[in-house]
């Protein structure tokens, strides 16, 4: 006759507990790559895309004045081009990057390009191309 459920678990957990392993993977355990850090900025970049423009959106709506009146007040900061440019490629970046991996991942989603020197090819291939729109759109 088969064991059961409970039997199994203990004998899952005595197995582990004599070989001294972790409970479960840990990030420190794990070899970060290209693919892993690309996954984890897509997220984090849909993420902060969302609220970003949920909280504009909010603002559009709950805020006195008009479009016009804030920009008047963004102007009068009097902030360097610099400054500037570098706020506008911190808006650009994640739009450029989200966009150019999220057709990377329709093409996965074609069956295309998931051998492991595709997978690196294409993710360099994202993030260059999103450094070179995301500059591109701050010079605008």
């Amino acid at each position: 006759m088969g064991t059961t459920a409970k039997e199994e678990m203990n004998k899952f957990w005595s197995k582990n507990a004599k070989l001294n392993r972790p409970m479960s993977p840990h990030i420190t355990i794990y070899k970060w790559s290209v693919p892993m850090m690309m996954s984890i900025t897509h997220r984090g970049t849909g993420v902060g895309l969302s609220g970003a423009i949920s909280a504009f959106a909010l603002a559009a709506l709950v805020l006195p004045g008009n479009y016009p009146d804030y920009l008047d007040m963004i102007h009068s900061l009097s902030m360097g081009p610099y400054l500037i440019g570098l706020a506008k490629f911190g808006i650009a970046f994640p739009v450029s990057y989200h966009t150019l991996n999220g057709i990377r991942h329709l093409w996965w989603d074609l069956g295309k390009g998931f051998r492991i020197p595709e997978v690196y090819r294409t993710g360099y291939t994202v993030i260059g191309l999103s450094i070179i729109a995301s500059i591109a759109l701050a010079s605008l």
